[in-house]
């Protein structure tokens, strides 16, 4: 009889053994499967591709569809190679096109291709880097469509109407959507919007002219263009041009007795000719400050604003770091 008992308590341990066996088979298979699942669905979350909306060649509204976190990048456009260096994704450039900004001259190396310049640009040298995405500005949009037949062209620009501050907010949203750092941009934008609101204090109530120096010309700008940011988030009344007329991209020449006419509280000047490094032109200071300015009120109260740093205001107006310097540029001689 005991050994009856004994071999049943055997069996009853012997099957009990095997069911926690069973048990512990069957928690791991379910860890692997929790595992595969959570897998493929963050596979299913990261898409391929994403379409974002930029404009066409004809500076049209367009949506684009582009790899999404894209690998190789090539830029055509400094103010999107300047929102993609704030992103901390410069990494992924391959190919950039020749700039004198200095605080983008970490990407003009050996190691990045050189694919021409902003309104050129070398066609064969970006086939050569192969990108995923292109990034172009206005001044290529002529080359959209060539562009487009070797990679995506995503083509940003600056909205005068919806204004800098917004232009440059929209645009890194869109660039930042490539890469899901979206929740990036607002630490980036942080304080653009109160320095704006510091400067326009100082600007209430006063107008200006605001003008482009190029060739020994004095030409002034509008609200429609260059250095935009001045008249319409700032708020200086500019009276340099009829609101009706549009100003071209250098602006519309003018004559220094038409400056004296106007007797502006404010000039602001972007020397053209040092933005480009052109050789052995004058220096803004030089054209502007004749017998005939000198004798208006901004020259008087000391109110002439030369641009500290033209080749942003030129060549990147649209980037983080660009809206930055610029702001800079007149924070320095408005808030004393």
């Amino acid at each position: 009889m005991k050994k009856i008992v004994s071999l049943i308590l055997s069996l009853t341990m012997i099957m009990a053994l095997g069911a926690c066996s069973d048990t512990g088979s069957s928690a791991g298979n379910d860890s692997d499967s929790t595992a595969n699942a959570t897998a493929a669905d963050s596979s299913a979350q990261t898409p391929a591709e994403i379409t974002v909306t930029g404009l066409n060649g004809n500076g049209e509204s367009t949506e684009v569809t582009v790899p999404y976190n894209p690998q190789r990048i090539a830029i055509l456009d400094m103010a999107s190679l300047d929102i993609l260096d704030a992103l901390g994704v410069g990494d992924r450039v391959v190919g950039t096109a020749d700039t004198s900004l200095e605080y983008l001259q970490s990407y003009i190396n050996d190691d990045i291709a050189n694919l021409g310049t902003i309104k050129e640009a070398d066609l064969e040298a970006v086939m050569a880097c192969e990108p995923d995405v292109i990034f172009i500005g206005g001044r290529l949009a002529g080359s959209y469509d060539t562009l487009s037949e070797i990679a995506p062209v995503v083509y940003l620009a600056t909205d005068t109407e919806l204004g800098v501050v917004e232009s440059v907010r929209t645009n890194a949203i869109t660039v930042a959507s490539m890469f899901g750092l979206e929740s990036e941009v607002d630490e980036l934008m942080a304080d653009f919007d109160s320095r704006i609101q510091a400067l326009a204090e100082v600007a209430d109530g006063h107008n200006a002219i605001v003008g482009l120096v190029t060739s020994g010309s004095f030409n002034v700008l509008g609200n429609d263009g260059r250095c935009s940011i001045i008249g319409r988030e700032i708020g200086y009344e500019n009276i340099g041009v009829d609101a009706e007329i549009d100003t071209s991209t250098h602006g519309n020449e003018a004559s220094f007795e038409f400056i004296v006419e106007k007797d502006p509280d404010y000039i602001f000047v972007l020397d053209r000719d040092a933005a480009i490094q052109t050789d052995g032109a004058q220096l803004a200071q030089e054209v502007l400050e004749n017998e005939l300015v000198m004798g208006t009120r901004a020259y008087q109260d000391g109110n002439i604003v030369y641009l500290a740093h033209p080749a942003v205001w030129y060549t990147a107006e649209g980037g983080i770091t660009a809206l930055d310097i610029m702001l800079q540029d007149l924070e320095s001689e408005l808030l004393q």
